[in-house]
This record gives C-alpha cells, sequence and structure tokens, in this order.
C-alpha cells in the first residue's frame, strides 16, 4: 500500500481493497469543517472536491470571471470554566487574532474578546489542534498553541502565563527543550491537582533521526514534559512512546492519585492505528512505564485519519473512552470502558453510537452521569448528537441537541464541576448548551 500521509480531506474515501469505506473525515488540516454545498448567498464555505479539480466548469464561469470566496478562520476553540464560574473560550477571531472570551452566564452573552499578544506568531486552530487553555493555582492561567515552522508539518508549541486570572499575558514561550525544524504538534495541556503543569505533544524528533539511518519508523513519537511553576520554566523533554499517530489529538485526564493519563492514536505493528494509554505523576521521571493497548479495532491504514480520542474518569475506577475506527470493515464511533491501566474491561462489550456519520467524539463524566457527543454530516448538513447514560454508561439515550449548514467546528464538552456543557461553534456563534443529564 503507498502511503498516504495525513487524511484531513472530508466525505467517504476509498483506500484500496484493505479499506473500502472511512466514515467522514472532514478537511481539518484546512479549515474546520466545511459542507459540501454551501448556500450561494454565503461566502463561509469552501470548494468543494469537484470544484477545486474544475472550478470553471462547476460554477458555469471562467476563473478571472468568478468572485472570489473568502475563506472562514479556523473555528477551533479551546474552553474551561474559571475557578470563578465563567465560561473561558480561546480561539481566533475573523482577523485571525488569538482572543479570549469570558461569558458570565453560560454563553447567553459574552465580554469583549481580550486580544493575546502572540509576539507575531501564526497560530494553528484547527479541529485536532486547538489553541487551549488551562487554570492553576493562585490566579495562574496559560493559553498554548502550536506556531507553524517553515518546512511542512513541523511546528513549535508555545505558552502564554498569566500570573493575575488572565488580566495580563507574558510574551509566549516555546516550551519544548528541542529546537528541531520538525513536529512539535496537537499539544494538551493539564494542571494536576498538586499544581504541576504537564504539557504533552506529538513529536518527530527520533522518526527523524532514525530515518536517517536508513532504518524505517512507524509514525511519531509523544513527548512530554512538567512546569512546576505554572509555565515560567519547564523540565526536561520525556519521551512517553513511540510509533503515535501523526495528527491526531491527544487526550490528558486527572488520575485519582493526583497524576495525568493520557490515551492517543497509535501505530501498532505493522500498522494498525489502535489507541493506546499511559499514566505518570508529577515527578519528572526520565523513564515511563511501556503504553498499554487500550483499543483493538485492528484498523490497518497507512496514513493518519484526524480522529483523536476522549477520555474520562469514571466514578468506579477507570476510563470511559471514545474513538474513530473501522473495525471488521465497520466505520464508527465507539465507546468502551477501560481499567485503571488503560486496558479494556472485557466485562464491558465495545459500543458503537448508533449513527453512520459519526465523527470527532468527545465524552465527559461526573459520578454516573456520561455523556458522548458527536458530529455527523449527511451530506446537506451537519448534526450534533449525544448519548446520555444516567448509570455510569451501562444504558443510553440518543439525542439530538444541534445543526447546521454553515461551517463549524467539532463539538467539545466541558464540566463546571456539577454539569456538562457541549460547546459548538460555527461562523455565526458558538452554541452552549447544558446537558440535562436527569
Amino acid at each position: 500500500m503507498n502511503r498516504l500521509g495525513c487524511l484531513g480531506s472530508g466525505g467517504r474515501m476509498a483506500l484500496g481493497a484493505r479499506v473500502a469505506v472511512l466514515a467522514l473525515i472532514p478537511l481539518i488540516a484546512m479549515v474546520a469543517a466545511l459542507p459540501a454545498r454551501a448556500a450561494p448567498s454565503h461566502t463561509e464555505g469552501a470548494s468543494t472536491a469537484k470544484e477545486a479539480t474544475s472550478p470553471a466548469a462547476a460554477s458555469g464561469h471562467s476563473a478571472a470571471q468568478r468572485p472570489a470566496r473568502q475563506r472562514p478562520p479556523p473555528l477551533a476553540i479551546g474552553a474551561a470554566f474559571a475557578p470563578d464560574g465563567a465560561l473561558w473560550t480561546v480561539g481566533l477571531d475573523a482577523q485571525r487574532r488569538l482572543v479570549l472570551q469570558r461569558s458570565r452566564d453560560q454563553g447567553r452573552s459574552w465580554q469583549e474578546p481580550q486580544m493575546l499578544d502572540v509576539a507575531g506568531d501564526t497560530v494553528v486552530a484547527d479541529g485536532e489542534n486547538r489553541p487551549k487553555l488551562a487554570f492553576g493555582p493562585g490566579g495562574l492561567v496559560v493559553v498554548s498553541y502550536t506556531k507553524p515552522l517553515p518546512k511542512p508539518f513541523t511546528g513549535e508549541v508555545r505558552l502564554l502565563r498569566s500570573a493575575d486570572g488572565g488580566k495580563t499575558f507574558a510574551p509566549p514561550v516555546t516550551v519544548h527543550a528541542d529546537r528541531s525544524i520538525i513536529t512539535h504538534r496537537f499539544e494538551s495541556i493539564l494542571f494536576d491537582r498538586n499544581g504541576t503543569l504537564h504539557t504533552v505533544w506529538i513529536d518527530k524528533r527520533d522518526g527523524e533521526a532514525v530515518r536517517a539511518t536508513g532504518r524505517p519508523y512507524r509514525g511519531a513519537g509523544i513527548y512530554r514534559n512538567e512546569s512546576r511553576d505554572g509555565g515560567l520554566t519547564f523540565g526536561p523533554d520525556i519521551k512517553v512512546a513511540d510509533h503515535s499517530c501523526e495528527c491526531c489529538r491527544i487526550a490528558l485526564a486527572p488520575t485519582s492519585d493526583g497524576g495525568v493519563a493520557a490515551m492517543w492514536r497509535h501505530v501498532f505493528e505493522p500498522n494498525e492505528r489502535d489507541h493506546a494509554f499511559s499514566t505518570w505523576t508529577g515527578a519528572d521521571k526520565q523513564t515511563v512505564d511501556a503504553p498499554v493497548r487500550a483499543t483493538f479495532d485492528r484498523w490497518a491504514l497507512d496514513a493518519c485519519p484526524h480522529h483523536g480520542p476522549g477520555l474520562s474518569a469514571a466514578a468506579d475506577g477507570g476510563w470511559h473512552a471514545v474513538w474513530f475506527g473501522i473495525r471488521a470493515g465497520q466505520a464508527g464511533v465507539r465507546y468502551g470502558r477501560l481499567d485503571a491501566m488503560g486496558r479494556p474491561l472485557s466485562s464491558v462489550p465495545v459500543r458503537t453510537v448508533p449513527d453512520p456519520g459519526a465523527e470527532h467524539a468527545d465524552v465527559a463524566a461526573i459520578g454516573s452521569q456520561v455523556v458522548v457527543v458527536w458530529r455527523s454530516f449527511d451530506g446537506q448538513r451537519f448534526t450534533i448528537r449525544a448519548w446520555v447514560s444516567r448509570d455510569g454508561g451501562q444504558r443510553f439515550e440518543l439525542r439530538e441537541l444541534a445543526h447546521t449548514v454553515h461551517a463549524n467546528d467539532q463539538p467539545r464538552l466541558v464540566s463546571d464541576g456539577t454539569r456538562l456543557w457541549l460547546l459548538w461553534r460555527d461562523v455565526h456563534r458558538t452554541q452552549v448548551e447544558v446537558i440535562d443529564v436527569h
């Protein structure tokens, strides 16, 4: 099979005899997902594949006659509730500037956006690689993002730090010690309960070194580091695993003992793109335990599908997990339970959500309340659906939450400590909706 690189295009695609159909992978690498047919009165829709191939034939006009379409800014946002209960988001505005926004009424109204000084950096804000924010102790707020470098698929993980609750931010700094012009991208951040800031990212330093000797190397690597002072200084770059997928987000969650759990798409030998799981504590250890295989779809694919997993702690120990994959020829978003070490629970069967177009799922849980959300596209419009459970994931109720025909981001779940909230941004607004589980 030929190596295809990253699969960033929308729609279903044939991958030869090995993979016949791939369920709805959007055009994430270029822009947040766009409908295949945009209404002519709007300018936010990108050209369809057919239009890109033959624009003059598709429009009935020559390229010189056809008015230029203005593509929308990337719509991916990070979101979190602040310690005082306000909802914060971070993303790009229409001028592609990095901005913070705050709402004190759960998204019904928003304060004026706060422009963040990124010192001239270009900021990546696509579905799998969005800006993120996290709140630490004593008024600490950090915002992370990827700054692209000159070579294709290269980047640096950058961090903005505030010590006064977000009123002001220090200039951006590069998080990792390695400064090679390679992939340092798709970062995730989390403060543990002791106030240590953990940053985890996809890194290609080892792949570059191994391939330089003429030997093969599957995928990329997962690296991490720690900051004990909220982003002022950083510990050493620590390898978590070789052979991760190249372009899928990393899911992080706090562990019950104060550490961090991570789940990511991994390339298992020879080319199965399932998921791996690892945990660590804030100890700056130079070695970590070997990752555990968390899923067994056995999806054989020589490309990155741009679909990262979701992870949330379960009340009875272990984890709720969601992911996209192809199992026995069937594409779908799946939900499963993992034990505390990240191994699949044999007592709980893996379930596929009842939506053949489901993609880009997220999961969150508070006690026995479990919510899975995803986006679906039927060729005409995007729909946000949810699975809602009141009994820890034993039974789920299907709900339809929202829909649009406009360009939009992937759905996200955030918790205010007592309730779970859906956040979903399109070109017109950011929708915030509480998920009523009771």
